[in-house]
């Protein structure tokens, strides 16, 4: 028996591995020294429509399955990297006769890829795949919340409500991303876990990207360019700021019109997550544009600790999240003060035309990068990993 084959073994079911870097991805990176794991793709969280978009992902899952099915072995563990499967699974959530075909047709497929399952972990980060709980003869069962699924954009949320209900209730831990997510659960068995950062990705000095714009100072913005953006407030905030840039770095998932026409704006489309901390040490403001729902009132965004890492200013609209990092921010929530705080943030003027470019890089480089970073120096991947496993050695 190998060293692998000797150490505990966690299934974990949640979105397609490597496709984002979320926070179930960072902290399952760091149990592979400690857990053989099996990493199942998403199996979706609401049914698909006849669209350009969701073909594509339908035929992109189903090109991921043929590979599979192709290889007579998948390689585990090299580069940092769990086995990952692949599932088939019928896209009806919510329906229960689909929900208990999905658990047995789940269970066969891991199985018949981990033949050496015994008594494994099972970790569910989507409700969706509740119906595979009790049928690998778990030692337990981990539910880890990263988002309002009842609030998220894009989702069934009555299905996903009654999926979250049973996977609440036969959850051994769960773990819950904010303050707000975990008041929702059982005390007894929730744990929070907020969000970590990348300290070695994102604190090291990193050369300028060259599409960056060049010759005012940028205000920037990465991650998804959604429906919780504040893309109404950002339009006027460049208005308001025609001496700045604002870059936006992301994939499109909204109607884009408030922005249209606006010079100073620049969409620059998605980078992959290594390349982001170049871009955000390069500009002098980081933003974090949020509207107010319910699903960013939830939300403990990645970005957040990630700009802190970073060291540069922080103007943010106001959500639940910033508690304990509200000294470090600038909050605005209309358009005058928004650009008002832009500017204050990057330094304690009221007129940056008075400013070359470069000089700018030298104000902002300066004005307390230190203090945000210590604040998160003790909040790295690294560390919440360390508390996790402490919660699921006690699962026995």
């Amino acid at each position: 028996m190998t060293p692998s084959e000797k150490k505990p073994q966690l299934v974990v079911l949640g979105e397609d591995w490597g496709q984002h870097p979320s926070s179930t991805q960072h902290l399952i990176r760091r149990l592979l020294p400690d857990y053989q794991v099996l990493w199942v793709n998403s199996i979706g969280l609401r049914r698909p429509r006849f669209t350009l978009h969701d073909l594509t992902r339908m035929g992109r899952k189903l090109s991921a399955v043929l590979r599979r099915s192709a290889k007579t072995e998948i390689s585990s563990e090299q580069h940092n990297q769990p086995q990952v499967l692949p599932p088939l699974a019928l896209p009806l959530p919510g329906n229960r006769l689909a929900g208990k075909i999905n658990g047995h047709w789940l269970a066969a497929q891991i199985r018949a890829q981990f033949p050496e399952l015994d008594r494994p972990l099972l970790w569910l980060s989507l409700p969706s795949a509740v119906d595979l709980v009790g049928k690998l003869g778990e030692r337990a069962v981990i539910y880890y919340c990263g988002d309002d699924f009842s609030a998220l954009a894009g989702v069934d949320h009555q299905a996903v409500a009654r999926s979250e209900a049973t996977l609440v209730e036969k959850a051994d831990l769960i773990l819950a991303a904010s303050p707000a997510l975990a008041s929702r659960f059982p005390p007894h068995k929730t744990r929070l876990l907020t969000h970590g950062v990348d300290l070695e990705l994102f604190m090291p000095p990193q050369p300028r990207p060259t599409d960056l714009p060049r010759g005012r100072p940028i205000a920037g913005f990465y991650g998804s360019i959604s429906d919780w953006i504040d893309l109404p407030l950002l339009a006027e905030t460049a208005k308001a700021l025609p001496h700045w840039d604002l870059v936006l770095i992301g994939p499109v998932q909204t109607d884009l019109s408030p922005l249209q026409g606006l010079p100073n704006v620049h969409l620059l489309g998605p980078r992959p997550h290594h390349a982001l901390a170049a871009y955000a040490q390069h500009w002098q403001v980081s933003l974090l544009p949020f509207v107010d729902n319910a699903q960013i009132r939830a939300c403990n965004p990645l970005k957040l600790r990630e700009y802190l890492a970073v060291g540069r200013p922080i103007v943010s609209t106001d959500f639940p999240a910033l508690e304990g990092f509200r000294e470090l921010v600038h909050i605005s929530t209309t358009a005058s003060s928004l650009a008002s705080a832009i500017n204050q943030a990057a330094f304690d003027q009221t007129n940056p035309t008075w400013f070359q470019a470069n000089e700018w890089e030298t104000l902002t480089r300066h004005h307390g990068p230190q203090t945000r970073q210590s604040h998160v120096a003790q909040q790295s991947w690294d560390h919440k990993a360390g508390e996790l496993k402490t919660w699921l050695a006690e699962l026995g």
